[in-house]
């Protein structure tokens, strides 16, 4: 797999230590996206009441929640995809909501996003979909775009092959890692990740997660991961968020999160398969994964 360390030097560090985090990429930064009061509410169904979030600076968080607790609405609200009901969410110093459309290309120009099944045109090739927001952001020729569409691609770790094939012809990782290139496309700050590993072998996730892990350390990335996959939380993240009750139910390093008293997450992270990964994470091997690998 080629890294972006092949191809770029490491960014200046823009974190530092957290004592609070956990494994072995412990960051903690100014908070760089805030989430207050938010609110959704679709009829008279209420996804969330008043929703606080910190997303620190450098960190990888996973955001994680029972079906129906909002996660991907909450990811939706802060990219500016869903307009919430109410509440404010400042990213990088401002706040989305209260910009015109018209005035948000440069603020999203700051974040990549990653949906859950990629969101690849089908119609453009590979490298055609990585060019495509660097044509229409950074004023560059098609020629010079697809040219730095390759190397975003070989960031993601696809090989040069790949570029001239259509969406329809890849397999599951590939189309990840395809969209995954698209969005790194315009260098963001920020990554937003929807159900990264969904669908994906054991083995095609560990790899997925460790590239998450190399991209953040090596370009700088902030990282917010909408997840149900305990392994991602063990392996790579620094901080959890649990969506509960309509809102942030607690946010912390793993060791926090497991403590609470909550029904919900004491069944999540202290059921089978949370011991497992847990111990997994402990012995730095990949039991849940591989268990899985047999089924």
């Amino acid at each position: 797999m080629v890294t972006d360390e092949a191809l770029f030097p490491s960014k200046t560090d823009r974190t530092s230590p957290d004592s609070q985090a956990t494994g072995t990429s412990a960051r903690s930064g100014e908070a760089i996206i805030q989430v207050r009061g938010l609110t959704n509410r679709f009829g008279r169904q209420l996804v969330h009441d008043k929703l606080d979030l910190d997303v620190h600076r450098g960190e990888i968080l996973g955001v994680i929640g029972g079906s129906g607790s909002g996660k991907s609405v909450l990811l939706r609200s802060i990219v500016g995809l869903q307009t919430p009901t109410a509440g404010s969410v400042r990213i990088l110093g401002t706040d989305l909501l209260q910009l015109a459309p018209e005035q948000r290309a440069p603020l999203e120009q700051r974040f990549g996003v990653l949906f859950q099944r990629g969101a690849l045109f089908s119609s453009l090739t590979v490298v055609e979909n990585i060019a495509l927001p660097l044509i229409e952001n950074a004023d560059l020729t098609r020629a010079d775009a697809e040219h730095l569409a390759i190397v975003k691609l070989a960031l993601a770790g696809l090989p040069a092959s790949a570029a001239a094939k259509y969406p329809s012809s890849l397999s599951g990782g590939m189309i990840k890692r395809a969209a995954l290139a698209r969005a790194l496309a315009l260098d963001p700050d920020i990554l937003f990740l929807d159900e990264p590993t969904a669908g994906l072998d054991p083995i095609g996730a560990a790899e997925f997660d460790q590239l998450i892990t190399t991209l953040r350390d090596a370009l700088g990335l902030t990282v917010f991961i909408v997840t149900h996959d305990l392994d991602t939380l063990y392996t790579i993240c620094d901080r959890v968020a649990v969506l509960s009750q309509k809102c942030v139910l607690v946010t912390g390093p793993l060791q926090t999160v497991e403590a609470v008293e909550d029904e919900w997450v004491q069944e999540y992270f202290h059921g089978p398969r949370g011991r497992a990964a847990s111990h997994a994470a402990e012995t730095g091997g990949t039991m849940v994964r591989t268990r899985e690998i047999g089924r």
